[in-house]
């Protein structure tokens, strides 16, 4: 799990003025190099060389660099604007945070700011020909970046914002974070166990996504107050008044009450970085927004399907392959994902939303035939259960005989009711 301060900074970093800035910046400081590094060059080299002719390049280079970041930015505007309509707006956050189009957006400013403060530094007279010679060999550096990144953001920029694309990367970041949790998925803590009475419950007065947990500062208040911390909440679960966050045994005072909750980071919305619920949550919506009326595009929703049965699949796979769990933090109590949290974030929201759609239905009991194959037995069992109810919603939706046969004979489990039965 990425702690409380790697968090915050993946947050800044993620921005897109960061990048941009910290381009720019290196951008400046390369066109005064030429400056700060004339005295290595020897007098007269640069005549010989031909580095009189920098100031047009940088002319040219200034002119076009400006022309393509305005081109890049609004390509950039319109793919956000497209991920939010066609996929979710959820989805447009990962795209404004994808580091491959920020990269190249941030070298066309990079250049354009070098190009503009080498002709400032030029007309001042402040490199002499020895300097101009290091500002040419700069410009020529600069120029094969922009070439390659130009190539590369052809590629790019022609997929940016595509569905297809947009489902690649709400599954490549749902894994990252997937792989994150099951290397740590108490977080440090100790397994769940019966909460002994008398126990304190603490309600968090904020209405908003637990975004951390800091199990090291949970476990300092434990030692030091002789308590012992039983955790009500995951990483994304919605808090607010009325649900407590934990319960803790011992005495409590109102300070070490507020220390104790202190230690739960809290945002407006959530984030996939350390919650692969929430990538789940994502692609459900996708999946849901391609079998509305408007839309009807059921092969993006067997898509959606196909990702998460390969994620769930996978998820089912970690916990295998991880090293027994180390207990770090053993006055602090926590349950591990749950597998039924897990499938209900995808399958009751698409398997309802797609009840009326015969090729949909028999994807989703192809996917529930893989999960009962899965290694963790919990996801077997609760893909059993989902099969099952899913099954059940087309049947009673789909009124054409043949379709529900079709429909039966492609079940992995059976119905949960009798289907002579009358509708």
């Amino acid at each position: 799990m990425l702690t409380r301060w790697k968090l915050k900074l993946s947050h800044v970093t993620r921005r897109m003025w960061f990048r941009s800035t910290l381009y720019g910046a290196m951008g400046v400081v390369t066109a005064l190099a030429g400056a700060f590094l004339k005295f290595l060059i020897p007098t007269g080299l640069a005549t010989r060389i031909g580095a009189d002719s920098v100031g047009n390049i940088l002319g040219i280079l200034a002119a076009s660099m400006l022309t393509v970041t305005t081109f890049s930015l609004s390509t950039m505007v319109s793919a956000y604007g497209s991920a939010s309509t066609s996929a979710t707006p959820r989805a447009a956050r990962l795209l404004i945070e994808d580091s491959r189009a920020q990269g190249a957006l941030a070298t066309f400013i990079g250049a354009f700011l070098f190009s503009i403060v080498g002709l400032i530094a030029l007309s001042t007279g402040l490199y002499g020909d020895s300097g101009r010679l290091v500002l040419f060999g700069a410009t020529v550096g600069v120029i094969v970046v922009i070439t390659v990144t130009l190539l590369r953001a052809i590629e790019q920029f022609s997929r940016f914002g595509r569905l297809g694309e947009t489902i690649d990367l709400v599954e490549r970041a749902t894994q990252a974070a997937m792989k994150r949790r099951a290397a740590d998925p108490l977080l440090g803590g100790a397994p769940p166990r019966p909460v002994a009475a008398p126990a304190v419950p603490l309600v968090d007065e904020r209405i908003a996504y637990v975004e951390h947990i800091d199990m090291a500062r949970l476990e300092t208040l434990a030692s030091e107050h002789a308590l012992r911390i039983h955790l009500r909440c995951q990483i994304g679960t919605f808090a607010t008044p009325a649900r407590p966050v934990m319960e803790v045994e011992g005495t409590v005072s109102d300070e070490t009450r507020s220390q104790l909750l202190a230690a739960l980071s809290c945002s407006d919305t959530r984030a996939i970085d350390n919650d692969p619920r929430y990538g789940l949550v994502i692609l459900s919506e996708i999946g849901q927004r391609a079998m509305s009326a408007s839309i009807n595009d059921p092969g993006t929703c067997i898509d959606v399907i196909g990702t998460c049965v390969r994620l769930l699949h996978a998820w089912a796979g970690y916990g295998l392959d991880a090293c027994p769990a180390e207990v770090r933090y053993p006055h602090v109590h926590m349950a591990p994902l749950q597998a039924s949290d897990l499938l209900d974030d995808v399958f009751t929201p698409i398997s309802r939303d797609a009840a009326g759609s015969l090729e949909v239905n028999i994807r989703l009991q192809k996917g529930f035939a893989a999960l009962l194959l899965a290694p963790d037995p919990a996801i077997a069992e609760e893909a059993r259960r989902h099969a099952q109810w899913s099954l059940a919603r087309a049947w009673d939706t789909l009124t054409f005989g043949p379709d529900r046969e079709a429909l039966r004979a492609a079940a992995s489990v059976p119905l949960p009711f009798d289907p002579t039965r009358p509708t």
